[in-house]
C-alpha cells in the first residue's frame, strides 16, 4: 500500500496561505481544517493553511511527510440513524516547526493573502510568560509567538491597515480572544514595542471570542485495522470525530463576509454575543458529562454510552438535564430541549467509546464550573434543592474517597486535593465530611454550608450510598 502524499494520489492543486494555524493536533484537524475545506468546496474560499507547531515536540514532521494530507472519519447519530462519512482533507499547505526553523516561521508574516490566525494550544496555551523576550527564537508561549509574528507583519508591510489579521482562537476558555489580546498588549508593553504597532494591533486586527463543540477521539488506535481497510493508501494521521459540529464566533457582518459559512451546510453561528451559547453548552453538555461521571463509575459503568443507555443511570442523567438544568436557563425552552436531545444522541454514539475514567480528570473544578451554577440557580428559582444534582454532588464527594465496594476508583486530580479529600474521609463521620467539603471556599468559590439543608442532605446521601449502594441509595434518598 502506497504512503499518502500528493504525488501518490495525483493531487496538484496549490492554495494560497490565507490561514496560519497554531496547533496540529486532532481537534483542529477534525474541526477547523475540516470547516475551511467545506468553505473551499462550497463557497470558493480558496484558502490554504500553514500549520505552526506551538511546542518543541509535535507532529509537524509527520504532517509534512504526508504533504499535509490526512483522512477524517466522522461517525455519529442523526435523528436516530447511524451516519458515517469519510473525507480526505487537502488544504494544509505546509507545516512549520519554529523551534527548528524560526526564519520559516517569520516568513509567514510576509504572506500577501494571509487573513486569519486560528489556534488551539489547549486551555493552558493562552498564558503570559514574563520570561519570554522578543529575541527568543522562538518565545515559549503562544501569545508571545503571535506577538512576534504580528510585529514582523506590521514592519514588513509598513503598518498597512489592510494587512491586519482576523484572530480566532479556539482554546476552551471563556473570552479566549479577549484574554489573548490582553496578553499581546502586555508583551507590547514589556518589550517596549512602538506605539504604531500597538495601534495597528488595536485597529487593523480583529479578535473574536469563540465556542467550539465537537467530540474528537482522534487516532482510532483500537480499531485502526478496520479504518485502514477503508483506504487504498497508508495514513498515519487519520483522525476520527463525531458528526456533530458547532462553531460559535463573536463577530459582525464584516466577519460574515470574510467567512461565508452561510454558503455551507455547517452549523457556524457568527453572533454579537456568544455567551448564551456557551452557557447552554457548559451547563447541558459539559454539566451532564460531569454530573454523570462519579455516579456512573460508582454504579459500575465504564463509558458515556453505557451510562445513558443503562436503566438506572440513563433516566437519572435525563432528569438532571431536563428537570433540573434546563429550568435554570433563560433561552427558549424548545431550543434548549432540542439541543439536549442532540447531546444525548451524541452520548449514544456507538462509534465513540468515551471512557468515564478519561473525563474524570479534575472533577472537583469541573463540577464548580459546569454543575454547581445550575444547582445554585435551581435553589434561587425554586427555593428547593434539585434532588438529582444533590445526589450527584454526594457521589462526587464519595468518589474522592478513592475506593468503593472493593474497587479502586480512577480519581485523577491535583495531588493536594486528592490527599486533602482522603484525609477528610478518614473521620468516617458523614456529617463532618459534608461540613468540611462544602465549606471549602477554595473548591467552590463560596461556603456551600450556607445553602439551606444542603449539608444535611449531602451527609444523608453519603450514608445511603455506603449502606444501600447507588440505585437503592438514590431511591431511599429521593423518598425522604
Amino acid at each position: 500500500m502506497q504512503q499518502l502524499n500528493r504525488a501518490n494520489i495525483g493531487l496538484t492543486e496549490s492554495l494560497p496561505i490565507k490561514v496560519v494555524q497554531f496547533g496540529e493536533g486532532n481537534f483542529l484537524r477534525a474541526f477547523v481544517d475540516y470547516a475551511i475545506q467545506r468553505l473551499n468546496k462550497e463557497a470558493g474560499f480558496n484558502a490554504g493553511i500553514a500549520v505552526v507547531q506551538p511546542i518543541d515536540r509535535g507532529m509537524v514532521s509527520m504532517l509534512n511527510d504526508q504533504d499535509g494530507l490526512y483522512t477524517l472519519f466522522s461517525k455519529g447519530i442523526k435523528e436516530g440513524q447511524e451516519v458515517e462519512e469519510k473525507e480526505l482533507i487537502t488544504n494544509i499547505v505546509k507545516g512549520i516547526d519554529p523551534y527548528a526553523d524560526f526564519h520559516d516561521f517569520l516568513d509567514l508574516a510576509k504572506e500577501e493573502q494571509l487573513q486569519f490566525i486560528i489556534s488551539n494550544t489547549t486551555e493552558a496555551g493562552i498564558a503570559y510568560a514574563a520570561t519570554d523576550t522578543r529575541d527568543m527564537r522562538p518565545p515559549s508561549s503562544y501569545p508571545a509567538k503571535l506577538t512576534v509574528l504580528l510585529h514582523e507583519r506590521y514592519r514588513h508591510f509598513d503598518g498597512a491597515q489592510d494587512k491586519g489579521l482576523t484572530i480566532i482562537p479556539c482554546e476552551l476558555i471563556n473570552y479566549n480572544s479577549d484574554t489573548l489580546k490582553k496578553i499581546i498588549l502586555d508583551y507590547i508593553g514589556l518589550w517596549k514595542l512602538e506605539e504604531g504597532f500597538k495601534n495597528w494591533v488595536l485597529n487593523a486586527c480583529t479578535f473574536h471570542n469563540t465556542l467550539v463543540d465537537r467530540i474528537v477521539p482522534g487516532y482510532p488506535r483500537d480499531q485502526i485495522e478496520a479504518y485502514n481497510a477503508q483506504l487504498d493508501y497508508g495514513d498515519k494521521l487519520l483522525v476520527s470525530a463525531e458528526t456533530f459540529f458547532l462553531w460559535v464566533i463573536e463577530g459582525d457582518d464584516r466577519l460574515k463576509q470574510k467567512l461565508p459559512f452561510h454558503k455551507t451546510g455547517l452549523d457556524v453561528k457568527i453572533v454579537k454575543d456568544m455567551q448564551p451559547f456557551r452557557t447552554r453548552k457548559v451547563r447541558i453538555l459539559n454539566g451532564a458529562h460531569t454530573a454523570m461521571v462519579p455516579i456512573s463509575i460508582l454504579y459500575g459503568n465504564q463509558t458515556v454510552k453505557e451510562s445513558v443507555d443503562e436503566k438506572f443511570t440513563g433516566p437519572f442523567i435525563q432528569s438532571v438535564v431536563f428537570d433540573e438544568i434546563i429550568p435554570t436557563l433563560d433561552m427558549d425552552k424548545a431550543e434548549l430541549e432540542a439541543f439536549a436531545k442532540a447531546v444525548f444522541d451524541r452520548f449514544r454514539n456507538p462509534f465513540i467509546k468515551h471512557q468515564l475514567a478519561s473525563i474524570a480528570l479534575n472533577s472537583i473544578s469541573k463540577f464548580k464550573v459546569r454543575v454547581l451554577p445550575s444547582l445554585l440557580e435551581f435553589v434561587k428559582r425554586k427555593n428547593s434543592l434539585p434532588v438529582h444534582m444533590v445526589f450527584a454532588f454526594a457521589c462526587l464527594i464519595r468518589f474522592y474517597k478513592g475506593d468503593f465496594k472493593g474497587r479502586e476508583l480512577p480519581v485523577n486530580d491535583d495531588s493536594e486535593i486528592v490527599a486533602e479529600m482522603a484525609g477528610i474521609w478518614q473521620s468516617g463521620n458523614y456529617d463532618a465530611i459534608a461540613e468540611k467539603v462544602l465549606s471549602k471556599t477554595e473548591y467552590w468559590g463560596e461556603d456551600l454550608t450556607k445553602i439551606k439543608d444542603l449539608r444535611q442532605r449531602i451527609a444523608k446521601a453519603l450514608q445511603l450510598i455506603d449502606e444501600d449502594g447507588i440505585s437503592e441509595g438514590f431511591i431511599a434518598f429521593k423518598n425522604i
